[in-house]
């Protein structure tokens, strides 16, 4: 389905629900469109299930033009061999001062810290969307055994790098911002970089896995007084 956003955007939905299969084809089309540098483009934001285009009305034309284009760019990226999604490796210290409420999540589900640890390891994730501030990805893939509520009380500063579980999905706050995730573990990476030509470090489409990693190991990706158990 195809429909206007505004005078100077048109949306694409793949599907009505959430599906792997409509995330797959949204992020697909975002990046062929992406890869295709055509003038007139000003910005491809894929969410969910859907890729809205902003264009420049004076380059593309009227918004029956554009959706007729982007009914040929549909058909052109059918014909085109998509490549293999990237796979981003994110180090984290679990629990202690970096996840504290780690335990919350385990006494939840009447499961171990440790089990929490290695069951949200364990998982392969997929970046559905970037949103809610710069370079916050929500992940897909969340083993089910660890879905829980957000916090009753949202906190008024999450640290950046905080990995946290909200309902069935698990995310990493890029910024230190308020929150209301179950504030897990910590990453020392940086996953939004103002300078950097490629801001997020993650992107739409996406695959993530999280690598545990000792206090020690993340002392030596930066220096923090915090602890992690």
């Amino acid at each position: 389905m195809i429909f206007p956003l505004s005078e100077y955007a048109l949306t694409v939905r793949f599907s009505e629900e959430i599906s792997e299969a409509a995330n797959d084809k949204a992020h697909q089309f975002a990046r062929w469109l992406e890869k295709q540098l055509i003038k007139g483009i000003v910005e491809v934001v894929p969410t969910f299930s859907s890729v809205t285009i902003y264009y420049d009305p004076l380059v593309l034309g009227t918004y029956e033009h554009v959706r007729n284009q982007t009914k040929r760019w549909l058909e052109q990226m059918e014909r085109t061999i998509q490549p293999k999604a990237r796979t981003v490796v994110i180090p984290v210290c679990y629990g202690g001062d970096f996840g504290p409420d780690l335990s919350e999540v385990a006494r939840y589900h009447g499961m171990s810290k440790e089990d929490v640890v290695r069951l949200h390891a364990e998982a392969v994730y997929k970046v559905y969307m970037i949103g809610f501030s710069p370079g916050f990805a929500y992940l897909g893939g969340l083993p089910l055994e660890l879905a829980t509520p957000r916090r009753a009380t949202p906190r008024h500063t999450v640290p950046a790098g905080s990995v946290g579980i909200a309902g069935t999905q698990t995310g990493v706050y890029p910024l230190s911002t308020p929150g209301g995730w179950q504030i897990i573990g910590r990453t020392p990476l940086s996953l939004f970089r103002p300078t950097h030509p490629q801001p997020s470090l993650l992107r739409a489409g996406d695959i993530v896995r999280f690598q545990p990693m000792t206090e020690n190991e993340y002392r030596m990706w930066k220096n923090d007084g915090d602890s992690c158990h």
